[in-house]
């Protein structure tokens, strides 16, 4: 083990643990906001308790080496890459549910259609807006699953306008695991040759 007053330890390892010490706790802390968001009561917490953990043992080092400035400039650079790699982790994550809504000026029945034979529960009403009747259409999506279900729609209406709200909770389960797999490659051929995606 290296003694505590050597060189290395001093300019290199203490300021590389501070350094790892600083990534964990924010990348923790971006996470348990994301887990309060989503109403987990459980692991919020827990991750909050070893976020707090981490963040005193790396404070306490700087605290005992304050003529140390190698030591502010990793407390720094942590921050600044944990909140990168807490910003990576909630993308990969995708955790959640969110409301997909549609606006189009074109007939949505073919589009409805798509959607609902794989798996998609959609809600549609008619409306009017600035340019006339346009349709709106509403489906919960789980959150991953948004890039595949906006390239349908981008397939059916290029010019279709949509927005994406997040759900908190929702007052009975819905069943994801009857929905087939989207993947782009797939469907989109097969719209084009329709001549969906040719539409104004």
């Amino acid at each position: 083990m290296l003694p505590t007053d050597s060189f290395f330890f001093q300019w290199f390892f203490l300021p590389l643990l501070i350094f790892l010490a600083r990534v964990s706790d924010v990348s923790m802390d971006t996470m348990r906001i994301l887990f309060i968001s989503r109403g987990k009561r459980l692991i919020a917490p827990l991750l909050g308790f070893v976020q707090v953990l981490i963040w005193l043992l790396a404070i306490r080092q700087i605290f005992l080496n304050l003529s140390n400035p190698v030591c502010y400039i990793a407390y720094a650079a942590g921050f600044a890459m944990g909140t990168w790699v807490g910003i990576l982790l909630e993308e990969k994550l995708a955790i959640g549910i969110q409301v997909l809504r549609v606006i189009t000026r074109k007939d949505a029945a073919k589009l409805i259609g798509f959607l609902q034979s794989h798996g998609y529960g959609v809600t549609s009403v008619d409306g009017r807006g600035i340019t006339g009747k346009v349709s709106i259409i509403y489906t919960i999506v789980k959150r991953q699953d948004i890039p595949n279900v906006i390239n349908i729609i981008m397939g059916f209406n290029p010019k279709a306008f949509y927005t994406i709200e997040d759900v908190r909770a929702i007052s009975e389960e819905v069943n994801f695991s009857r929905r087939n797999s989207l993947k782009r490659g797939l469907f989109m051929p097969a719209i084009k040759r329709r001549g969906h995606g040719r539409t104004s």
